[in-house]
């Protein structure tokens, strides 16, 4: 007999044969979007409720974002290229794995072409000014949106990303 963590109350087998089954997305699933220079980007999955937002990009060397900070956590892994933040010393590169906590605080600047990263985001961007104030927000459902625009305008139609 199946019980609860604890050992004390049954699970019921129905209730283990109603769990939901996992979610596949394919390789070609959800398309690459053009941003801008060539730099691509694909949202894989968005938890509204939760902020939490899972995207993959591909950037050209020379890209820069904008100095922002994250409101949560945030996870980057390099599967090609390379890239850094212009205050930190470390380089990122195929096979790394990054994790940056809560507000810290980056440029990310791109160093070779088809530099290939997913991040797994929680909270929002918070990108900013010269002065250190906020220029703007980026949260998971408003990347989402331009992903979806830009799909659209890009003739892909609107793809199944995993929206929970």
């Amino acid at each position: 007999m199946l019980t609860s963590p604890d050992g004390e109350r049954p699970i019921k087998r129905e209730w283990v044969h109603r769990a939901p089954t996992a979610v596949h997305i394919g390789a070609e699933d959800l398309p690459f979007v053009d941003i801008g220079g060539g730099n691509l980007l694909r949202v894989l999955q968005v938890f509204p409720s939760d902020n939490i937002w899972i995207t993959e990009n591909v950037f050209q060397a020379g890209f820069e974002s904008p100095m922002h900070m994250h409101t949560g956590s945030v996870w980057g892994h390099t599967f090609s290229g390379s890239w850094k933040y212009l205050e930190s010393d470390f380089v990122n590169r195929a096979g790394s794995f990054l994790f940056e906590p809560a507000s810290s605080v980056h440029t990310l600047q791109i160093l070779e072409n088809d530099t290939r990263v997913r991040w797994h985001i929680h909270g929002a961007n918070l990108n900013l000014d010269a002065e250190g104030g906020i220029a703007s927000i980026v949260f998971g459902k408003a990347r989402l949106d331009t992903y979806w625009q830009l799909c659209e305008e890009q003739g892909h139609g609107r793809p199944a990303v995993m929206v929970l």
